[in-house]
C-alpha cells in the first residue's frame, strides 16, 4: 500500500503576490490570512500578495508569509480535495506548517512563533558576521573534514543535506571563505555563497535557539494526528512532548533533508505533494528519490488538478 507525504517549503520559496489568487478564490484561505493580520498586529496579507520581494526576504517577514501562504494551500486543499497525508515534513521553517497540519500546533501560535524566530534568528549574529554557502558535489564525511580544517577557531559546518550532492554549509564568514576555498584546492570548484541575512542552522544560532525554547515554553503543544519526519533527526515524531525539543535543536542543528526523505521512502512513501510556494522541495526529492510521484500544489490551477495528477 502506498503512502503519501505533504511536504512544506521553508525560506527561500517565498515571492510577491503569493496567496493571492487561493485567497480571492476560496473563503477559507482568505479567513487565514485575516488570522495572521490578526495574530501578528500588521498585515502580513498585504505583504504576501503586494509586498517588495526586498521586504519578504527579511527573515523575520519570510518566515510567516511562508507559513501562511502554505497553511492556507493545505485549507484549501483538506476542503476542495479530501486528499490525506500519512507522513508530513518540512523543511526548517517548513517544519512548523507541518506541526500545523499534524495538529500539533494551531495556526495561531505557529505563526506568532516563527515570527519571532524569524526575529531571533537575525538578532543572534550581527549583519555581515555570517553566512552560507551551498557546495555542489562534495561527499558528506569529505565536507566535515574541510569544515574542520577551514574552522581556525571559529564556526563552519554543515547546515543543511539538501540532496545527493548537495550540501550548504554555515558559519562565520572568513571560516565560509577558508572552506570555499579549501574545497576549491581539492577539485571541488561548485560553490556559491548564498543570499541569506544571517547563518541558519550551526552552533552560532544559539543565542536564538535559547529564546525559542522560552518562547516555546509559553505554548500548547496537542497530540498529533499524523507523524512529523522532524529535521534535526530524520525520524517520525507522533509523541507531542517531543516537539518543542526538536524545535529548539533544530536552530543549531543541520537539516537533514536527504536522509528525512530516505526515511518517508523506506517508510513506503511514494506520493510526495509540496504544499505551499515554490518547487523546491519538488525539485530535492526527484534528485533523492528518481522514482517518487511528485505534485507541486500553490495555486488555483493546483488545486484544481491535484485529484487528478495524484490518482
Amino acid at each position: 500500500m502506498s503512502k503519501t507525504a505533504f511536504i512544506f517549503p521553508g525560506q527561500g520559496s517565498q515571492y510577491p503576490g503569493m496567496g493571492k489568487e487561493l485567497a480571492d478564490t476560496y473563503t477559507i484561505a482568505r479567513q487565514l490570512f485575516e488570522e495572521a493580520d490578526d495574530v501578528l498586529g500588521f498585515k502580513l496579507s498585504s505583504l504576501c500578495f503586494a509586498g517588495s520581494d526586498a521586504d519578504l526576504k527579511l527573515t523575520a517577514n519570510t518566515q510567516p508569509a511562508i507559513l501562511t501562504a502554505s497553511i492556507a494551500v493545505l485549507k484549501v486543499v483538506e476542503q476542495e480535495t479530501g486528499l490525506k497525508a500519512d507522513y508530513v515534513a518540512g523543511h526548517s521553517l517548513g517544519e512548523y506548517s507541518a506541526l500545523v497540519c499534524s495538529g500539533a500546533l494551531s495556526f495561531a501560535d505557529a505563526v506568532r512563533t516563527v515570527r519571532a524566530r524569524g526575529t531571533f534568528m537575525q538578532e543572534a549574529v550581527p549583519v555581515g558576521t555570517g553566512t552560507m554557502a551551498a557546495m555542489l558535489g562534495v561527499e558528506r564525511d569529505v565536507l566535515e573534514e574541510i569544515c574542520r580544517e577551514a574552522a581556525e577557531g571559529e564556526v563552519v559546518s554543515p547546515a543543511n543535506f539538501n540532496s545527493p550532492g548537495q550540501i550548504v554549509i554555515a558559519g562565520s564568514v572568513a571560516a565560509v571563505a577558508r572552506a570555499i576555498e579549501i574545497a576549491k584546492g581539492r577539485g571541488f570548484r561548485k560553490a556559491m555563497l548564498l543570499p541569506v541575512s544571517a547563518p541558519f542552522h550551526c552552533a552560532l544560532m544559539q543565542p536564538a535557539a535559547d529564546r525559542l525554547a522560552a518562547m516555546l515554553d509559553t505554548i500548547t503543544v496537542h497530540e498529533m494526528n499524523v507523524p512529523v519526519i522532524a529535521n534535526a533527526d530524520a525520524e517520525p515524531n507522533s509523541l507531542k512532548d517531543r516537539v518543542k525539543p526538536l524545535l529548539v535543536a533544530q536552530v543549531c542543528s543541520p537539516v537533514l533533508w536527504e536522509q528525512s526523505v530516505n526515511t518517508m521512502s523506506a517508510l513506503g512513501v511514494t506520493k510526495y505533494i509540496e504544499l505551499g510556494p515554490g518547487k523546491v522541495l519538488s525539485g530535492l526529492v526527484k534528485r533523492i528519490n528518481k522514482e517518487a510521484v511528485l505534485v507541486n500544489i500553490e495555486d488555483v490551477a493546483g488545486i484544481k488538478t491535484a485529484g487528478e495528477n495524484i490518482r
